[in-house]
């Protein structure tokens, strides 16, 4: 078999047989088959597409190029969440202590942010003590004992994904729905549970665009993942703004606190309901309206919080500045928006809004970048809020005002006003099961 032929075949539109696929991953991973070869490679099946079967096999390719999880001998159906990524996205601190608090289990390994997207880690590491990286008999202790943990992902896990991720950055090859899925669903595979539920965001902070393009991206992960053998849901949710008001590390912990207490934003709130809702339905703890009642329940009677109390201790964290958010990080410059006349904030693109608070610290622009907890961003209005000539509609936290003005610059260009309120679309858009697909807005 020699790659040159397989270039040539996706070139052609031919379709590629598993023995050919595994060829392409394993001779790439191994040192055997040139960047420039797979480069070739990447760019045919770029324009070509791959079918079913094919995107399969390449997530199962790079699956097997290194270790898997075995999660088998702990009790109950273990579920695991992916985004696709966003701004002010905190719903795993939210929505897993939801799911853990109704019996089902939360076995989970997370990334770090980059570029205007966050991290769970990084949000997670802004508790004081919270350690990410614990032992493996640490970490399904904490699973078995309270039903959740959440983690750093494994460099061990799908280590073929990581090279081949980082040739498609540099050759223009990173928006084809066939190896993004395959390059999210391998990770999530390798990760060892029982059932998947994605969340693929849509819109302005998200790298899905359109609607249809996400509700594509999903059919095929959802697709994967059943063949897989692993139940499968996906949730096409709106980014089209921030999500929930805080945008940063520590802020994010405080707004997710407020939201497991029984408060915070009305968006974020509603978002995790449903996300930890569907969590639920695949433990099988129900039809997805009494998962939802669940969900509802365990943010009123304060078992959700309590779980997040129970991880964070477990896991190292001190406890207390979940008790008084007022102890997390705080930034010492302070700089509040004011509106220069009455308005409807008509839009608010999270992609800027994401790339200002990393550019005042919260995030990184390339990796090994360090982190300012305290940094990030306040909304004190979200789309279709009303502000009056004068008032607060943002707040920026920083510990290096020399970040200020660049940040500012990009805030310029992320909001937009209007005389009249804009028509605003529903924190949920579609949902995608095996061979079912719901739209809602």
């Amino acid at each position: 078999m020699r790659m040159y032929d397989l270039i040539v075949k996706k070139q052609r539109g031919g379709a590629m047989s598993d023995e050919e696929i595994k060829f392409v991953v394993n001779g790439f991973t191994k040192g055997e088959i040139p960047a420039e070869q797979m480069s070739a490679w990447l760019m045919a099946v770029w324009f070509r597409g791959m079918n079913s079967k094919e995107t399969s096999s390449l997530t199962d390719a790079m699956l097997h190029s290194g270790e898997t999880a075995d999660l088998s001998d702990i009790p109950g159906v273990k579920v695991d969440k992916h985004s696709t990524g966003g701004v002010g996205d905190k719903t795993t601190l939210i929505a897993a202590p939801i799911v853990a608090s109704r019996g089902g289990v939360v076995a989970k390994m997370s990334g770090r942010g980059l570029g205007h997207t966050g991290g769970t880690i990084d949000k997670l590491e802004s508790i004081p003590g919270f350690r990410t990286e614990i032992e493996e008999t640490k970490f399904r202790e904490c699973v078995r004992k309270y039903g959740i943990s959440v983690i750093g992902q494994s460099t061990e896990l799908a280590p073929a994904d990581k090279k081949i991720y980082a040739l498609r950055d540099v050759t223009g090859s990173v928006d084809c729905i066939p190896l993004i899925a395959s390059s999210i669903m391998s990770k999530k595979l390798a990760a060892g549970t029982d059932a998947i539920l994605l969340d693929v965001t849509v819109g302005s902070g998200a790298f899905m665009k359109t609607k249809e393009e996400a509700v594509e991206l999903a059919k095929t992960m959802v697709d994967i993942g059943e063949r897989a053998g692993k139940r499968t849901v996906a949730l096409i949710t709106n980014m089209n703004a921030p999500l929930g008001k805080a945008v940063g590390n520590a802020i994010e912990v405080k707004e997710a606190v407020e939201v497991l207490k029984g408060k915070g934003p009305e968006d974020l709130r509603k978002t995790c309901i449903v996300l930890a809702a569907n969590m639920l339905y695949l433990c099988g703890k129900g039809e997805l309206s009494e998962c939802r009642k669940m969900a509802e329940e365990s943010l009123q009677d304060g078992s959700a919080y309590k779980k997040l109390m129970d991880m964070t201790k477990a896991q190292g964290g001190d406890v207390s500045v979940l008790e008084n958010t007022g102890l997390l990080p705080k930034a010492s410059v302070i700089e509040e928006l004011k509106a220069e006349k009455d308005a409807y904030l008509s839009a608010l693109n999270a992609e800027m809004v994401g790339i200002a608070s990393m550019k005042l610290g919260a995030g990184r622009e390339k990796l090994g970048d360090t982190l300012d907890m305290a940094a990030g961003i306040y909304l004190h209005k979200k789309p279709g809020d009303f502000v009056k000539k004068g008032e607060t509609y943002m707040t920026l936290y920083t510990n290096d005002a020399a970040r200020l003005i660049s940040a500012k610059e990009t805030l310029d260009t992320a909001v937009s006003w209007s005389d009249k309120k804009p028509v605003l679309l529903p924190e949920v858009l579609a949902r995608v099961e095996k061979d079912k697909v719901e739209i809602f807005a």
